[in-house]
């Protein structure tokens, strides 16, 4: 009859096939070391250990290997027991002994048990990121002669834990310091409101917004911002994130209620990617032209509540277009409108009116004369003066032009001769105050003008002004007695 198995026995075949690595360690001169750094009054175990990397590792010298399972074998390529015990140095490195010191103060504090995230080595070389677990086993308290330890590879999860945070900071690295501006916003609640709008029957959405132009207004004060990049807050002079979204409503105003009702529309459509041209606002009040991306996230289209939106500083482009539409129309000289404007004014009026049209044209007396004695620049500065003159005297809808070198005229709508020769006296009168401003040789015009009442006739007329011009430039010429080619 054979015997009954001892719990000795018990205990070494369950060590020997548990599903997970076991350790039985002696951590006896480990206390032995704890207590003598108590003695020697230290308090702070943490503090002492990181003041100086050997107390550390005198922590690692003063744990003994006792046994392992098959489990440790395998998972640490050891092919057996000795080869493993004998090779601990390759095992146990690195930052292992620096994230040891979880262990040692939960030791140091009285536990009988610790666990821990640390770092172990196989012996062919592999990295292995374990979880650790010790308990001091019962009856060794005293002198911590027994410790059972156990290890669990968590490698993969740790792997993946790590590749997912560099991955997010990847993508916050590439957010954070994009060359353009970025936004995060919530649109869950416009979703909503765009919904219930739906639901009540609404069809004729952009006739809805015409009558109730104060949804628009309500949409724009529920769009949540997440997050904005540091772009952002250069561009709109902000000195942090809290300081530009505590005062949102700086920079989304004016313009943005138009632009963003074309939004609305757009959205009411179905379109999730969208893309206008904008106007936004430094906090310090500078308008910003914008070309903005907008883009609902693929996974949050069902509710909207993660929306991408680039923004792209235009102003200088806009500044530059503005600039060449205004070359393309005006006289750099004069800043009067050019001979290419005047041309276009011309043909709109003969098409469509408003009639009656008064013709002024306006030649400068004596330019040859001063660019022959004084210089073009001299010359260039009389012009100037007519500018003046002119850009002072004429107010919209009527249009003064520089038409030629010395040459000018004046387009008026719905004027009759009456209300053109009360254009002629303004004219000569800021002509004699401009003459008492600047000192030297004085500024003079010959004017003639001409009224046309219907297309086919604004061409004549403008042949009368001109004729009418010449006559007083002929008067002008007789009175100082000089030839008109020396004018």
């Amino acid at each position: 009859m054979s015997s009954l198995p001892s719990p000795g026995d018990d205990f070494e075949h369950m060590f020997d096939i548990a599903p997970v690595s076991l350790w039985l360690e002696d951590f006896s001169a480990l206390k032995v070391l704890l207590d003598g750094w108590r003695a020697e009054g230290v308090e702070d175990i943490e503090a002492f250990v990181r003041a100086d990397p050997r107390r550390m590792a005198q922590y690692g010298a003063s744990l003994k290997v006792l046994r392992v399972n098959q489990r440790t074998l395998e998972l640490f390529a050891a092919p057996d027991e000795a080869t493993l015990l004998a090779s601990l140095g390759q095992v146990f490195r690195g930052d292992m002994l620096d994230q040891a010191v979880h262990e040692l103060r939960q030791l140091w504090s009285g536990a009988l048990e610790f666990s821990n995230q640390t770092v172990n080595y196989t012996l062919d070389g592999r990295r292995l990121d374990v979880h650790i677990r010790a308990r001091i086993l019962p009856g060794h308290e005293g002198l911590w002669d027994r410790v059972l330890v156990s290890l669990e590879d968590n490698t993969p999860q740790i792997t993946n834990h790590e590749r997912l945070r560099r991955s997010e900071q990847y993508a916050r690295g590439l957010f954070e310091h994009s060359p353009v501006s970025l936004w995060v916003e919530d649109f869950s609640t416009v979703k909503r409101l765009l919904d219930d709008v739906r639901a009540q029957g609404i069809r004729d959405f952009k006739t809805f917004l015409k009558v109730h132009p104060e949804f628009v207004t309500r949409c724009m004060q529920e769009i949540r911002v997440i997050d904005v990049n540091q772009l952002t807050l250069q561009m709109f002079g902000a000195a942090s994130k809290a300081e530009l979204l505590n005062q949102i409503g700086k920079v989304f105003r004016g313009e943005m209620h138009e632009s963003f009702t074309e939004q609305l529309l757009d959205l009411w459509d179905g379109k999730l990617f969208q893309q206008r041209e904008v106007v936004n606002y430094s906090l310090s009040g500078e308008a910003v032209n914008i070309h903005m991306q907008f883009s609902i996230l693929e996974e949050h289209r069902h509710d909207w509540s993660m929306v991408l939106l680039s923004l792209v500083d235009i102003t200088a482009r806009k500044k530059a277009e503005a600039y060449l539409e205004y070359l393309g129309k005006h006289d750099v000289l004069t800043q009067l409108r050019n001979r290419a404007f005047y041309v276009e004014e011309l043909n709109r009026l003969s098409r469509k009116g408003p009639w009656p049209v008064a013709v002024i044209v306006i030649d400068m007396n004596g330019l040859k004369a001063i660019n022959d004695e004084s210089g073009h620049a001299a010359g260039d500065a009389m012009l100037r003066r007519v500018g003046e003159v002119l850009a002072k005297a004429v107010d919209a809808p009527a249009c003064a032009a520089r038409i030629g070198g010395d040459e000018f005229s004046v387009l008026m709508p719905v004027t009759d001769e009456r209300g053109a020769q009360a254009a002629i006296d303004r004219i000569v009168s800021l002509l004699d105050l401009n003459n008492q401003f600047y000192p030297g040789k004085p500024l003079s015009l010959s004017i003639g003008m001409a009224i046309a009442v219907s297309g086919e006739q604004i061409e004549a007329a403008v042949n009368r002004a001109d004729q009418a011009m010449y006559a007083e430039k002929a008067r002008y010429y007789d009175q100082l007695g000089v030839e008109r080619r020396r004018g």
